[in-house]
């Protein structure tokens, strides 16, 4: 199977060698290159035209949102991935509207990278959990009818009903039996002052996020 070429593009060398020693353990994946500096990383794009770009916010002397339409100009097939320090949806949705594909904080596991670098190269948009998160909690800030009573676990509950997940499939994420999420659910729907589960999902999808 042909491999997946990835370039690294972030300004600080330590943090470039930490997600090149991260990518190489995938078999599927090669890393065709690396830079810190804007001129050269767009110079080396235009040369390798890597499948991924992984591509920091924050470059001398310009930055990853000025990178974008340089990639896609002169590399148009690359699929541009923003992994940064910036967990704000304002960036993210900026860097989605740019043309990336996909976009990682760096609180993100290893697990998610190689998940956002195996649905961007499917074609899809990728955003990492502590974003949703973000989007979900101001969502609901929003909202009257109880929901600033909603605990942590609740409000994850409500992030994957959105995702379609059964009972049994997002108690299986969290490794707890059925019955604990069943509880939850419950008590989502007390807090909400809603009647029941049919209720509970018309007004999960009436406030579903803009991606």
């Amino acid at each position: 199977m042909k491999k997946i070429k990835v370039m690294v593009v972030e300004d600080h060398k330590l943090v470039r060698e930490m997600w090149i020693k991260s990518l190489i353990v995938n078999t599927d994946i090669e890393v065709v290159g690396e830079s810190g500096i804007f001129d050269e990383a767009i110079e080396m794009i235009k040369d390798k035209n890597p499948d991924i770009v992984l591509l920091d916010i924050n470059l001398g002397p310009a930055s990853g949102f000025d990178a974008v339409p340089f990639i896609r100009q002169f590399s148009p097939l690359t699929k541009i991935i923003a992994v940064t320090m910036h967990a704000q949806p304002t960036y993210c949705k900026k860097m989605l509207g740019l043309g990336a594909m996909g976009y990682v904080t760096k609180n993100s596991s290893q697990k998610e990278m190689f998940k956002a670098i195996e649905e961007v190269m499917q074609g899809r948009t990728f955003v990492c959990n502590e974003i949703k998160d973000i989007l979900v909690k101001q969502e609901m800030a929003d909202e009257p009818n109880g929901i600033k009573e909603l605990t942590s676990r609740e409000i994850e509950i409500i992030k994957f009903l959105k995702e379609g997940l059964t009972s049994k499939e997002i108690a299986t994420k969290f490794n707890r039996s059925f019955k604990t999420v069943e509880v939850h659910r419950h008590n989502i729907l007390k807090k909400l002052k809603l009647n029941n589960t049919a209720s509970l999902i018309q007004h999960i999808y009436s406030t579903e996020p803009s991606f």
